[in-house]
């Protein structure tokens, strides 16, 4: 294939993936024939690709990939679905029919809650999957452009106390998530046994090579950062004026997957473009993807994201083409600020008189555990809830729209099933990790198995060094470098790198406004509890008055700040 050319800039051949999606046929690809074909439960060839756009990643159970081998077997070939649910949001109804899916058609029988604010099936087998999506359709659920190079789930802050703002706000990332969505027939074609009609496919917002990455879009409402803005390509910043909706600041170009060993390649914040107008946000939405699907590198796919094309262009010149094409100008930034990003677990009261529990879900695992069965218990509150369930971009799960007769009967069913639990740690709800092992073949550490005990070795430092419970440290664990458990914007950010050792970072902050750095690399969890031990009693004899554990770092001189991600990541 040809060079890409840039603003006149060379960045070399198209990559692979650039072929596979020009010859796709609009991401048909011949999956159709993979799924008939009985001798292999994967998927061959470039359908190994395209079924992520689709929403779906072939894995295998790495836990018995060797053994499968010894017996002349191929690897057990199943699926990984992710749903698209812009905000979260959720019905009784539709939660019921994917939890009765989950128990009937998925070898692990879970319900995993994601960072992308929705959920996913685990170990689907080939034979199934026909069968997810039409079951998911008939409740007016899809997993359409839920990975792949398009614009993926578009997250919302939860915010179930102000009602009336958080649904104007919901109300736009679900326009923007439609607005951005691949036109290709193929979805619905494919699984849905969909009519083949004689037409021209066109995608005048995706292109027909869709876009060189991924593209991740959110809505936030200050001053909760709940959804983590600076992970994510465009972000919506909500301003409001008396509890209305008024417009958006726009930030773009944030994102933390790296490489190991590629110093091309490292976490960045996003940049605040400037205040837009609720009737502009679709063309801005519009504008940003454009102009990121025509300069993003198509080259090198470890410099394809939004942030490395802002990088390499220039802030001042993607902006002013992104004005350009949604002949809109920006205004100045209207004034916000981040105070918060978890979820306030427990019982709330909205502005409308109505009730909201958020549910801790550690790792988003719903699974009925021993003496601990969680998920007939959210089951068993959708069989009477008559409001909505709202799933976090912190993997956890808000029933909301609770009416005042209805509380302690949702309550009752909570506490009986293990779901609420008053002995449950500050601590263990700001911590966080992605699926890893057994599941995912990107994994080079475990992530989610890990994390409950290391949490419990965290919660004895804190407690040896004479910490309160209200004192915790957000932390983070990722499997890998690519960024999903968002580590890369935790005050201790734990990256694996091999079984049982991870680089340890440190210094973001509280809001999630700010990169951590790496302070140990390739080190065992058994040393870096040595070294939590040894910098958490440092906080305690030296901090300022509530200072944060990652501020304390930085002005301690522990770890230096990140300030710009390119430059300052790796000095």
């Amino acid at each position: 294939m040809s060079d890409q050319v840039v603003l006149g800039e060379v960045l070399g051949p198209l990559s692979a993936n650039e072929r596979l999606k020009k010859e796709s046929n609009f991401l048909r690809g011949t999956i159709e024939t993979d799924l008939k074909d009985q001798i292999t439960g994967g998927f061959t060839a470039d359908n190994f690709q395209l079924i992520r756009f689709h929403g779906m990643y072939q894995q295998d159970d790495r836990d018995i990939r060797a053994e499968r081998a010894k017996q002349k077997l191929e690897p057990l070939h199943n699926v990984m679905l992710r749903a698209r649910m812009p905000g979260g949001i959720i019905s009784p109804k539709q939660w019921l029919a994917i939890d009765k899916f989950a128990d009937e058609h998925t070898s692990y029988g879970s319900i995993r809650l994601t960072t992308r604010q929705t959920f996913q099936f685990h170990g689907v087998l080939k034979p199934n999957i026909k069968l997810m999506h039409q079951t998911l359709n008939s409740i007016g659920i899809d997993s359409i452009a839920t990975a792949g190079d398009v614009n993926r789930n578009v997250l919302c802050t939860s915010n179930p106390i102000e009602s009336e703002l958080h649904q104007e706000a919901y109300e736009w990332a679900k326009k923007i998530s439609e607005h951005l969505l691949p036109k290709t027939r193929a979805y619905a074609e494919i699984w849905l046994d969909g009519e083949k009609v004689e037409t021209t496919d066109e995608e005048p917002i995706l292109g027909s090579n869709y876009l060189p990455r991924k593209f991740k879009t959110t809505v936030v409402i200050p001053p909760n950062n709940d959804i983590d803005v600076h992970a994510n390509d465009l972000n919506f910043v909500a301003i409001a004026e008396n509890g209305k909706l008024i417009g958006f600041n726009v930030l773009v170009g944030g994102g933390l997957a790296m490489t190991h060993g590629d110093t091309s390649t490292y976490p960045r914040k996003a940049d605040d473009f400037g205040f837009i107008s609720l009737d502009k946000t679709l063309d801005i939405a519009a504008a940003v993807v454009t102009t990121q699907r025509d300069w993003g590198n198509r080259s090198n796919r470890k410099n394809a994201k939004t942030k490395y094309t802002l990088d390499r262009v220039g802030i001042d010149v993607f902006k002013a083409e992104v004005e350009k094409r949604a002949n809109v100008q920006f205004s100045d930034s209207r004034a916000y600020e981040f105070k918060t990003r978890g979820d306030r677990i427990g019982w709330l009261e909205g502005i409308d008189g109505n009730y909201h529990l958020s549910l801790f879900i550690e790792n988003g695992r719903l699974l009925d555990f021993p003496n601990k069965p969680l998920k007939s218990g959210v089951a068993e509150i959708a069989k009477i809830h008559t409001g909505d369930f709202r799933m976090t971009a912190n993997q956890n799960l808000i029933v909301a729209g609770v009416t005042p007769d209805q509380k302690d009967k949702i309550d009752a069913i909570a506490r009986s099933h293990g779901l609420v639990d008053d002995t449950v740690s500050s601590q263990r709800i700001n911590s966080m990790a992605c699926v890893a092992f057994p599941t995912c073949p990107l994994a080079m550490a475990e992530a989610e198995r890990f994390l409950p005990q290391f949490v419990t070795d965290v919660e004895n430092i804190l407690k040896k060094h004479n910490f309160q419970e209200q004192d915790n440290i957000i932390l983070r664990v990722t499997g890998c470098p690519n960024g999903c458990g968002r580590a890369m914007l935790a005050e201790v950010g734990l990256v694996g790198k091999a079984p049982g050792r991870y680089n340890l970072h440190l210094g973001g902050n509280r809001a999630g406004t700010r990169v951590p750095k790496m302070y140990k690399e390739n080190i065992t969890d058994k040393q870096i509890l040595e070294e939590m031990d040894t910098l958490v009693g440092l906080w305690a004899t030296e901090r300022n008055e509530n200072e944060s554990f990652g501020d304390f770092t930085i002005r301690a001189g522990i770890i230096e700040e990140v300030i710009i991600s390119k430059r300052d990541f790796y000095a």
